[in-house]
């Protein structure tokens, strides 16, 4: 027996929801979320760097948007950690954002959520 695509189809649309549903959930305190532990001094600036120049390329250079949206202090602070922090590791299907797991852990991935909501560092 085959089975057709419908069934993948609805998981994906599922997955879909419930994400823009988390996404679209008030949020009251979102800087102030979990404890993320923080990497060593050396990988912070690696990926300070690698957020600038990385997630730059499509999100401007002053992180104000371009081709993906502003990643701003603003932009970001009212959107739920978790869900900014599964974006950066794991993409958003169909678009230009890709995947991260690769190259950050969960942890450094959180961290960048916690910076980018209080304004990224000078990074040097």
């Amino acid at each position: 027996m085959t089975i057709g695509p419908i069934p993948f189809l609805r998981r994906r649309l599922a997955s879909l929801f419930l994400a823009l549903g988390a996404l679209t959930q008030p949020v009251t305190d979102a800087v102030a979320g979990p404890e993320v532990s923080a990497p060593t001094a050396a990988r912070r600036a690696e990926i300070l760097k690698m957020v600038r120049q990385d997630c730059g390329s499509c999100h401007g250079m002053t992180m104000k948007g371009g081709l993906g949206p502003a990643l701003t202090p603003a932009a970001v602070q009212s959107k739920p950690a978790d869900s900014l922090t599964a974006t950066i590791l794991h993409g958003r299907p169909g678009t230009a954002m890709p995947p991260w797991q690769d190259f950050l852990s969960a942890d450094e991935a959180a961290w960048i959520v916690q910076q980018l909501q209080q304004g990224l560092p000078d990074g040097r």
